[in-house]
């Protein structure tokens, strides 16, 4: 006996509807995040694993992820610099051996010639204030970030500047407005506190 042929549900109206998929299609943010979570599991940090993507009109310009310099010995066989001088996360950011993954994604995209002006910056965790002032400067518009980050300055930088900020969170599958920020107009900054907020730390 022939096995019978399901029928596709129909409207009131008796057209046929589409049939629902099971895993419905990610958004622009949940797929560019994806991405930058991929990217941070080629990481050589030994506390955190950051990616980034720096991305224009729903194409990627380029990628980073934090660790050693070109032919610089990784920290995974040299060890942690700043775990042997108990730096604590979110400061002395100098005392590293690794770059940021946001200073590798910019310095990918300047070795290209490719212009980053008005991207949108898909990273794991919120950037510090060193690659905040790196990102401004670069003409980068938009941060989607997957995790926060305890500098103060870096949101009282890219707040004063203009720079949009928003959290992915990936439970939710969607974007929304990162807690505690706000834009603010040019001259109007307040004094950063000396005490950062309480945030999972960066480390590197």
């Amino acid at each position: 006996m022939a096995e019978k042929v399901k029928r596709r549900p129909r409207s009131k109206r008796g057209k046929v509807t589409p049939a629902k998929r099971q895993d419905e299609r990610p958004s622009w943010d949940e797929y560019f995040s994806r991405i930058a979570l991929e990217v941070s599991k080629r990481s050589t940090c030994l506390r955190r694993h950051v990616g980034a993507i720096l991305v224009l009109d729903k194409r990627i310009l380029a990628t980073g992820y934090n660790g050693a310099p070109r032919g610089v010995t990784h920290c995974l066989e040299a060890g942690c610099l700043r775990a042997a001088h108990n730096v604590p996360s979110g400061e002395r950011h100098e005392l590293c051996r690794g770059l940021h993954a946001e200073m590798n994604v910019l310095i990918q995209a300047a070795s290209h010639g490719i212009r980053v002006q008005d991207a949108t910056l898909y990273c794991t965790t919120f950037p510090c204030s060193l690659c905040a002032k790196m990102l401004i400067n670069g003409g980068v518009k938009r941060i989607v970030a997957q995790s926060d980050y305890a500098d103060a300055l870096s949101k009282e930088l890219l707040a004063e500047t203009g720079v949009k900020v928003e959290l992915f969170v990936g439970e939710k599958h969607k974007t929304t407005s990162f807690p505690g920020f706000r834009l603010r107009k040019k001259g109007t900054s307040r004094p950063v506190s000396k005490k950062s907020p309480s945030a999972s730390g960066r480390d590197s």
